[in-house]
């Protein structure tokens, strides 16, 4: 359940950044007060998600999900550029956000592992 909390605060980082813009520097009332709401909420899931995932691991697929998601909305709703090169670091991230969860699956195993023992 925690790997949800992550994958849906990481979502939800894009709605408030997208806030964000909309908010036009929390001049408007009702984006301001949307963007405030969605990050508080963001932000309680990733906590309950950090009770079990390791805070790094945690925050850099929380922080990561929300910069690719970010990135491709601004490209597709706003037509940002996107050259070769970002393109390469965008995949790159994701291949680490995968990476990071494989890894932090082995380590969990590895402690329950080590408890069943004692």
């Amino acid at each position: 359940m925690d790997w949800i909390y992550i994958l849906i605060a990481g979502l939800l980082e894009i709605v408030w950044i997208i806030g964000l813009k909309y908010s036009h520097g929390f001049t408007e009332f009702i984006p301001s007060v949307l963007t405030v709401g969605v990050t508080i909420f963001s932000f309680f899931l990733l906590s309950k998600a950090l009770r079990l995932i390791p805070v790094g691991t945690g925050y850099a697929i929380f922080t990561g999900l929300g910069t690719v998601g970010t990135i491709a909305v601004g490209a597709i709703f706003w037509g940002e550029s996107i050259n070769l090169l970002k393109l390469f670091f965008v995949i790159l991230m994701i291949f680490g956000i995968i990476g990071l969860k494989i890894v932090s699956i082995d380590d969990q195993q590895e402690v329950d592992d080590l408890s069943k023992v004692r």
